[in-house]
């Protein structure tokens, strides 16, 4: 296990939920590979809202340490940032790797802006986190690759870009993603 982890917590994204597109199939691999997983289901994701989603991240993250991952596609991905924001006193986390993350408006999605309204803090979770990735498709078509790459510069992330993955959903052929998890598990 090349990051060493023993949790990880998936976050879907916008029009999503726990069963859809790859995050079944990640879940399942991070288990086969003796690492706890789980996909909460995040509220109404056919209208979400910060408050309910960031609760939700935040009682599935808990107290994170250093051998807890987050995978946050999309809307999951800021919601994770907004979530540790919250997170109190001293803490650290293995992995972080936001898949399609945003954390400026996208033009393709205002129906999501009140997620980018206030900024979370980039700098304390890239301090407080072992390992951050930013992956993203260069032809995403909801979120820019200009706003993943953004995201990615921000934490100070690697940055990888897959040719040709659209938003990583599975209208775009995508139900499996193997590159986040050999970057979990070595899978």
């Amino acid at each position: 296990m090349p990051f060493g982890l023993d949790r990880v917590i998936i976050l879907h994204g916008y029009l999503s939920n726990p069963a859809d597109n790859w995050f079944g199939w990640l879940k399942d691999e991070l288990e086969a590979s003796g690492i706890a997983a789980e996909v909460p289901a995040l509220p109404r994701s056919d209208a979400p809202e910060l408050e309910p989603w960031v609760s939700a991240a935040l009682a599935a993250i808990g107290t994170p340490d250093e051998r807890t991952g987050i995978v946050g596609h999309s809307l999951g991905a800021v919601t994770a940032l907004h979530a540790l924001d919250r997170v109190e006193g001293d803490w650290n986390l293995g992995a972080l790797i936001a898949v399609s993350g945003f954390v400026q408006p996208s033009p393709e999605l205002p129906e999501l802006r009140s997620f980018t309204l206030t900024r979370p803090d980039l700098e304390r979770t890239a301090a407080r986190t072992r390992t951050r990735v930013a992956v993203l498709s260069d032809d995403d078509y909801l979120v820019p690759p200009s706003l993943s790459r953004a995201l990615g510069a921000e934490l100070g992330a690697e940055i990888v870009t897959v040719a040709n993955a659209g938003h990583f959903i599975v209208a775009d052929g995508i139900t499996t993603l193997p590159l986040v998890a050999e970057l979990l598990c070595g899978a």
